[in-house]
């Protein structure tokens, strides 16, 4: 019997390799980079590795903060090693992650933990915490100040661990970064600080994907904006880069994380 595919199965065949390939590309650590140029008037370079997972690389916000800070003066060149549900344990154990931390010499690394563990207390200690104080002590020995990734909570919050809702959710992921940056006084870039708050103001926000846990575009742009205030100690207010948002929204994403930021900088372990 002759099995060589048809046209229409060997068309099947194609589709199926390219979502395959598609997906391979979705999931695999991520590196983005943006060197840095040389224009009058701005100042040294800032060098920023962003290590986590999906939250850092949907809407690929190495490069929303890239190009915010450029509309800054600000003169940056990100990377970015993330892959998609990777804990901070993950990455310890990535030689990939460890060759690109070593590949340059950063001035901040960004670390971003998996979306729940901070949540929770056991998860936290057995995890978390052990990770993180690998990574800064790493990050610290290179030379790089480290710091976290307050991240957001998930809309509908994590039942399935007695955290019943948004806002008990986060006031947990809170607690579990502020304890470990705590310890290792490492600054914080609030994020889920911000992102509660811009809810709070104005539930009519787009913050949520439709899975209630990845960022839309406004989410990545919020999450831009206070790194950007984080980063640099100014506020993200008046700059012109919208990264395609309403104007109106924008600004209130600016707001929001600048004063988020801003308004008490020591509570984040920032100078």
């Amino acid at each position: 019997m002759d099995r060589t595919p048809s046209g229409m199965d060997r068309k099947k065949i194609y589709l199926g390799i390219a979502l395959l390939v598609a997906f391979i590309l979705l999931v695999m650590v991520s590196y983005v980079t943006a060197t840095c140029f040389s224009l009058p008037g701005l100042g040294s370079c800032q060098r920023i590795l962003f290590i986590g997972n999906s939250y850092t690389y949907v809407n690929d916000l190495p490069r929303v903060f890239t190009d915010l800070a450029r509309s800054g003066g600000h003169r940056v060149e990100t990377a970015m090693a993330a892959q998609g549900g990777w804990t901070l344990a993950d990455h310890v154990a990535s030689t990939s992650t460890l060759d690109l931390l070593r590949s340059s010499k950063w001035d901040f690394v960004v670390l971003q933990e998996q979306s729940e563990i901070p949540a929770m207390e056991q998860s936290r200690t057995t995890s978390m915490y052990p990770a993180a104080r690998q990574l800064v002590g790493q990050i610290e020995g290179l030379g790089a100040r480290p710091m976290f990734f307050i991240t957001w909570a998930h809309r509908d919050g994590l039942p399935d661990s007695m955290l019943m809702d948004y806002q008990t959710m986060q006031f947990s992921i809170n607690r579990g970064y502020l304890g470990i940056a705590e310890e290792l006084n490492v600054p914080l870039a609030p994020v889920g600080y911000a992102w509660l708050i811009a809810y709070g103001q104005d539930p009519q926000l787009d913050l949520w994907q439709q899975d209630g846990s990845h960022p839309t575009q406004q989410g990545t742009y919020l999450a831009a904006c206070v790194f950007y205030a984080a980063i640099f100690h100014q506020s993200p207010e008046g700059l012109n880069y919208l990264d395609q948002l309403p104007i109106n929204v924008a600004k209130e994403l600016q707001t929001v994380a600048a004063n988020t930021v801003l308004n008490d900088p020591k509570q984040w372990n920032l100078p």
